[in-house]
């Protein structure tokens, strides 16, 4: 690599990845070698991380998921009063993902308006359509089920991202399509972002870009992680 000194350079391999020093990584000063050994090593990490979730049995991901919504259940109730009359955006669980939709309908029931986010259009940020226990769901993208073209569309005031992976400084290592990145980019206000994932899937660093952008909080199993700021 241009200009690092030989004890913090590191094989393009990887599996040697995590000799990175998380401090070499400057998001405003990234060269082209840099972001591509980034690259290949969250490629790396992100099949790793997902084999190993698909390897958990379905009783263990079951613990999981009830878990998690015993923790989100009390984070939206202490930080937003349990989010009525506001607009959340969960996901369909897909990949072994935590499955949170029975806390889907329990808060629509509540008086929570519940949405779903889709790529209406590639390469560009995602758009979200009001979801009911009662929607009758589509194959978007991918083959997930979505709300239909007919759904209302809305803006979160809070919104779920599942993860791959996660460090302690909120930041996200997704699918890599770069879809919810963009989005949170793209929306003004920004919702508050809350971070779904599995306690294994901790790195010490996913070695953050410029364009990625930190979460709010992070929920796992075993609790609330991390949290930005207050509301």
């Amino acid at each position: 690599m241009t200009n690092v000194p030989a004890s913090r350079r590191y094989a393009s391999s990887p599996c040697l990845a995590s000799e990175i020093a998380p401090d070499y990584f400057d998001p405003l000063a990234v060269d082209p070698e840099q972001e591509r050994d980034v690259a290949r090593w969250r490629k790396a990490e992100r099949a790793r991380l997902q084999a190993e979730r698909t390897a958990l049995s379905v009783a263990c991901r079951q613990v999981v998921g009830a878990a998690l919504v015993g923790h989100l259940r009390g984070f939206l109730a202490d930080r937003f009063g349990g989010a009525r009359g506001r607009v959340f955006s969960a996901y369909w669980p897909i990949k072994g993902e935590p499955d949170l939709r029975g806390l889907m309908a329990e808060l629509h029931a509540s008086g929570v308006t519940i949405a779903l986010p889709l790529v209406e259009q590639k390469a560009a940020p995602l758009v979200f359509r009001r979801w009911t226990p009662e929607t009758v769901m589509v194959r978007g993208n991918w083959n997930i089920p979505v709300p239909p073209p007919d759904a209302d569309k809305l803006t979160p005031d809070i919104s779920l991202a599942p993860l791959v992976g996660w460090d302690a400084e909120n930041y996200r290592l997704g699918y890599g399509g770069g879809y919810f990145d963009r989005t949170l980019a793209a929306l003004a206000p920004r919702p508050f972002t809350i971070g779904i994932g599995f306690q294994s899937a901790r790195l010490t660093s996913i070695y953050p870009q410029p364009h990625d952008v930190p979460l709010d909080g992070i929920l796992t199993e075993a609790g609330v992680q991390t949290t930005r700021h207050e509301t």
